[in-house]
């Protein structure tokens, strides 16, 4: 990937966490004061996790920028894989965030206490509607440059747009249904724990297996190596490994020469396999290419 690239990406991912950690203040405050003010344990919960959120974004920025710095002796790969490591701190305070609202509305259901606020419904919908637009700005850009983490704060925002709809359901039941139904709002708030739980999981998992070098890129193998046929001299090609360290892809592949040509000669097939394919797939960073003769 040419250096011009990785820092268009590094700072469009770094753009969008900008905006995620303005967006959760924002609406950790509004969330928080609506809470009080509306009666509703629900949006409370709601506001605990955008403040995580805030957190949690402010952790992406940091791995983000600190996976930008580039190679150099004692990481000669470059600093990618912190990026899987901020993503299993956010995943930490998702889970967190989950735990207290799951706690605090067990603790909330047997305890009497007032209806929410009619109004708070309208404050709901309109923060539905933004995490979702939210979620899917960010999504967009988390594909476009390649980043888990970046993947894993677009979940925060689904999430928080979850949890804003267990609310809206939960405080609907009770004023439609009235004195008794009171604690729907905080039934509600524990099934938005429960999916915030299940999406850490979702989070987590590919994050692991980042660090793990599971093999997850089929379709990028495919690619590979029909590209390096592309190439004069290469008559075919056998293993490819490929490792992904933040944006980036690390390539190990093997490719099948002409068995009578020269060392030189096939060290020449190698290093313009290596330019095509870094300029036809810029997403590979590193590409060791291993000669094979043909038998």
């Amino acid at each position: 990937m040419g250096k011009s690239e990785i820092m268009t990406n590094h700072e469009t991912a770094i753009r969008t966490t900008y905006f995620s950690i303005a967006s959760n203040t924002a609406l950790a405050i509004i969330k928080g004061l609506a809470g009080i003010f509306g009666n509703s344990y629900a949006l409370i919960a709601d506001a605990i996790e955008s403040t995580t959120d805030i957190f949690s974004s402010t952790l992406v920025l940091f791995g983000l920028k600190y996976t930008s710095k580039p190679a150099d002796e004692n990481h000669p790969y470059g600093h990618g894989r912190a990026e899987p490591l901020i993503t299993f701190l956010v995943v930490g305070f998702l889970i967190t965030s989950a735990t207290i609202i799951a706690y605090e509305s067990i603790q909330n259901i047997g305890t009497p206490h007032s209806l929410p606020k009619s109004w708070t419904l309208i404050l709901l919908g309109a923060l539905i509607l933004f995490k979702e637009i939210s979620f899917r700005k960010v999504m967009k850009k988390a594909v476009e440059t390649n980043s888990s983490s970046l993947k894993a704060d677009a979940w925060h925002h689904r999430s928080d747009a979850i949890t804003s709809v267990a609310a809206f359901i939960g405080i609907s039941i009770a004023l439609i249904m009235g004195k008794g139904y009171e604690s729907a709002d905080d039934v509600a708030a524990l099934f938005a724990a429960a999916f915030i739980f299940y999406n850490s999981y979702k989070i987590f998992r590919p994050a692991l297996g980042e660090i793990m070098d599971e093999h997850l890129y089929d379709d990028l193998v495919v690619s590979i190596k029909q590209a390096s046929l592309m190439v004069d001299g290469v008559i075919d090609t056998e293993k490819c490994y490929i490792r992904k360290t933040g944006m980036q892809y690390h390539v190990d592949l093997h490719a099948v020469v002409d068995g009578s040509i020269t060392v030189k000669e096939g060290h020449e097939i190698a290093h313009r396999l290596q330019d095509y394919l870094q300029t036809k797939l810029p997403e590979l960073a590193h590409i060791l290419i291993h000669i094979e003769p043909n038998e």
